[in-house]
């Protein structure tokens, strides 16, 4: 049984109601949390984000890398300015993923040992005959874009293509662990082939290429069960940790690779001198032209128009040669 109160009790809880001493249940403090609305988010149990929003724009990072190097890559290789971007990154199931790409097309089956499982890198025919085209010297101009999948001689020719993006990729993916990339099978037709369950949750990778007025797109697909092993890396703070230790010098030995293709125009200067228009039309075989360079002054390389060597010339074998011996000064007299 509850205590029952008194009359004097019942007096004085009377009283302190009137002059505002007690506070009613209509006037009592609402917590700040109560206020506050609360969000609610549709949730889809046949298609779960496995992969927080850290780990998506950790994932992109390292892609952007790949992107940036595979680029510098084709820009050399196929004499002409080839551009890569990471244009999505998003979560699917894996039978989305085959729905949304064209048929035929450049499938690729990729083993990453030693992560368990098999990923997906699919080229676009839209810029994969633009390549073919290019490699075999043509312009890209009016080219047809045939739907039929790749002869034996063009998918030996998009092998080196492909062989060098997952060199890239490995050199990308060695931020947040070792992995070997190979390419295990390649097929045409993308429903024939089935890495993991319809409904699994795969990690795609949408990327934009762009050569000339030609355009195309390539997709990665990860399997969530391919990349758990090393998730946690992908967190935030480890993410960070994992970028420094990257040092300038690895950076350096990649611009290194990048320009390695990279061809410029050296000229080797014998010397100069300035004669008039009528000696011009008059010169003869056996004449002569005095320079202001005394004869055993060094010769001057010009690299891209500029001063870079000083060298003797001599002779390898039947061919003029130019031993180096020096840098030039810049504004060293030819």
């Amino acid at each position: 049984m509850a205590d029952v109160l008194d009359q004097s009790e019942v007096d004085a809880l009377l009283a302190a109601v009137e002059t505002s001493g007690v506070e009613t249940a209509a006037e009592a403090p609402v917590s700040r949390s109560a206020l506050v609305k609360k969000e609610v988010y549709p949730y889809d149990f046949k298609r779960p984000e496995r992969v927080s929003k850290e780990q998506m724009r950790a994932l992109e990072g390292i892609h952007e890398s790949f992107a940036r190097n595979f680029g510098a890559f084709l820009s050399g290789f196929l004499r002409t300015i080839v551009e890569i971007r990471v244009a999505s990154a998003e979560q699917l199931t894996y039978s989305e993923f085959i729905h949304s790409l064209p048929n035929p097309t450049n499938f690729n089956l990729l083993s990453a040992e030693p992560l368990e499982g098999q990923l997906c890198l699919e080229i676009s025919p839209l810029i994969i005959y633009p390549i073919i085209d290019r490699l075999l010297g043509g312009s890209n101009s009016e080219l047809f874009i045939p739907q039929r999948p790749l002869t034996m001689i063009e998918q030996r020719l998009v092998t080196r293509i492909n062989t060098r993006a997952l060199v890239s990729l490995t050199e990308s993916w060695s931020e947040i662990t070792e992995v070997e990339f190979k390419i295990v099978e390649v097929e045409s037709n993308p429903h024939l082939v089935q890495i993991v369950a319809p409904n699994e949750v795969v990690v795609v990778l949408g990327f934009e290429i762009k050569m000339g007025g030609r355009a195309g797109t390539m997709s990665l697909c990860i399997p969530f069960n391919v990349i758990e092993p090393v998730m946690g890396k992908l967190l935030s703070q480890g993410w960070l940790a994992y970028q420094r230790r990257s040092s300038v010098e690895d950076k350096s030995e990649e611009i290194a690779r990048g320009l390695g293709a990279t061809e410029v125009d050296v000229v080797a200067y014998l010397g100069q001198t300035s004669i008039t228009l009528r000696e011009l039309m008059s010169l003869q075989p056996g004449d002569i032209l005095q320079t202001d360079k005394p004869i055993d002054a060094d010769m001057i390389l010009r690299v891209q128009g500029r001063n870079k060597f000083a060298g003797r010339l001599g002779k390898l074998k039947d061919h003029l040669a130019i031993r180096i011996t020096r840098q030039a000064e810049v504004e060293e007299p030819l």
